[in-house]
C-alpha cells in the first residue's frame, strides 16, 4: 500500500507540473557567473535569412540570474549574448530552457537543459570548436615555421596545406553526419549553414527535400528560404540536363550550347577583369590541350562589357577554344540562365547534355578529366 501511495503521489505531482507548463510561451533562464561589469544579457532571434537580431534583454541580478519569457509563432533559432560570448539555442512555445555559464571561462563553456534541440545544437557547437582549435593549431605552426624560414616556402605549404584540407574535409563529413541524424530538428539547418554551398550543393538539396516533409519545421521562414534556394539550385545541379542557350561568338557568329551534343564540354564563365579567372586560364589551356583530342571541349562565356578588353585577354592568355559573350556582364542571357553570381564558374557537361561537374579548378580539374575522359 505504501508503494502504491508513493507512485500515486509522483503521478499527481507530474500531472500538476505538466498542467503548469505554459504552452503559449517559452522561457530561457539561468545564471551567468563572474559577469564582471556585464549588467544585461541579450536575446537574439534568427530572421528568414538565418541572420540574428536582438529582440529582448534581461538584467542580471546580484547573483547573476536572468530570465526571458516570450511567445513564438514557430520553432526558431536564438542566441543568448552575455558580454562578448554568444550561446546558440532552439526554442518553441512550451520550452523551459535553462542555460548557465561562467564568463571567467575563456572557452565559454555552458550547460543547457529543457530543450532537446538546444542540447543537440550545443553538441554541434562543441565539435565545431574542437575542429576550429585543431585548424588554428595547424595555422599557428605553419606561421611560426614560416617566420623562422623568412618566407612562406613551398616545402612548408606542401606539408601543412594537406593537413589543413584534411581537417576541413573531416569537419564537413562530421557536419553531414550531424545533419543526417537531425533532419527533423532545426539544429540540422543550423549545421547546414557551415557547409560550402558550392562543394556540397547536392547534399544541401537533399537536406532541403527532407525538411519539406516536416510540417512544423516548414513554418519557420529560414527553412522556407532554404528550401526555396535549393529548389532554385536543383535544375542546375549535377545530374540534371544543362539548359541550352544561344550566344554571340567573338567573331560575331551565333553559337549554341547544343552544338556540342555528343561531346564533353566545359562552359567556362570568366572575364578579362577577373583576376582568379586569369590565373586559372593557363590551367584550363593545359587541360584543353591534353584532353581535346579525347573529346574534351571548352565554351568560354565572358562577362566583359568592353569587347576590346575581352579580345586582348583572349589573345594574351592564348585561349584556343570558342569564345562568346553578350557583353552584358552578369545580366547576359547565359549568366541569368545559369544563375551566375560569381566568377570563375564552370559547368562540365557530358555527351548526353547532363551536368556532371561544377566549379572544379586547378589540380581537381585535371584529376576529374583523367578519371572521366579516356
Amino acid at each position: 500500500m505504501k508503494n502504491k501511495a508513493i507512485i500515486s503521489g509522483v503521478l499527481m505531482l507530474s500531472a500538476f507540473l505538466f498542467s503548469c507548463k505554459d504552452n503559449n510561451a517559452f522561457t530561457i533562464s539561468g545564471t551567468v557567473k563572474n559577469p564582471s561589469k556585464t549588467k544585461k544579457v541579450y536575446l537574439l532571434q534568427a530572421d528568414s535569412a538565418a541572420q540574428f537580431n536582438v529582440v529582448d534583454s534581461a538584467g542580471l541580478t546580484s547573483d547573476g540570474d536572468y530570465k526571458f519569457k516570450r511567445t513564438a509563432a514557430y520553432v526558431n533559432l536564438y542566441k543568448l549574448k552575455a558580454d562578448t560570448a554568444q550561446f546558440d539555442l532552439i526554442a518553441q512555445n512550451g520550452d523551459a530552457i535553462e542555460l548557465n555559464t561562467d564568463l571567467a571561462d575563456r572557452h565559454h563553456a555552458y550547460t543547457v537543459s529543457g530543450s532537446d534541440a538546444s542540447e543537440k545544437i550545443k553538441a554541434f557547437d562543441d565539435f565545431s570548436k574542437a575542429y576550429t582549435e585543431r585548424n588554428n593549431k595547424v595555422v599557428a605552426e605553419f606561421q611560426e615555421k614560416s617566420q623562422k624560414a623568412g618566407q612562406h616556402t613551398d616545402s612548408l605549404l606542401k606539408i601543412y596545406l594537406p593537413v589543413f584540407q584534411k581537417n576541413q574535409a573531416d569537419y564537413s563529413g562530421a557536419v553531414q553526419k550531424f545533419i543526417d541524424e537531425n533532419k527533423s530538428s532545426l539544429a540540422g539547418l543550423f549545421a547546414s549553414t557551415t557547409l560550402d554551398p558550392v562543394q556540397y550543393e547536392q547534399q544541401l538539396i537533399a537536406y532541403a527535400d527532407a525538411f519539406k516533409g516536416n510540417a512544423e519545421l516548414t513554418k519557420n521562414p529560414a527553412i522556407q528560404s532554404f528550401i526555396k534556394a535549393m529548389d532554385k539550385a536543383k535544375p542546375l545541379s549535377i545530374g540534371h540536363h544543362a539548359p541550352d542557350f544561344t550566344i554571340t561568338g567573338i567573331d560575331g557568329k551565333q553559337v549554341k550550347l547544343s552544338d556540342y551534343k555528343g561531346k564533353f564540354v566545359m562552359v567556362d564563365f570568366w572575364a578579362s577583369w577577373c583576376v582568379p579567372c586569369r590565373q586559372e586560364n593557363p590551367n584550363v589551356l593545359k587541360q584543353y590541350q591534353k584532353f581535346h583530342s579525347k573529346g574534351f571541349n571548352v565554351l568560354g562565356v565572358s562577362l566583359d562589357k568592353d569587347k576590346a578588353a575581352w579580345q586582348k585577354a583572349v589573345s594574351d592568355d592564348h585561349l584556343e577554344w570558342t569564345q562568346t559573350s553578350d557583353l552584358k556582364s552578369f545580366e547576359g542571357q547565359a549568366e541569368q540562365l545559369y544563375h551566375i553570381e560569381a566568377i570563375p564558374s564552370n559547368f562540365i557537361i557530358d555527351p548526353q547534355g547532363n551536368i556532371i561537374a561544377k566549379n572544379i579548378r586547378g589540380a581537381d580539374l585535371e584529376a576529374f578529366l583523367t578519371n572521366t575522359i579516356h
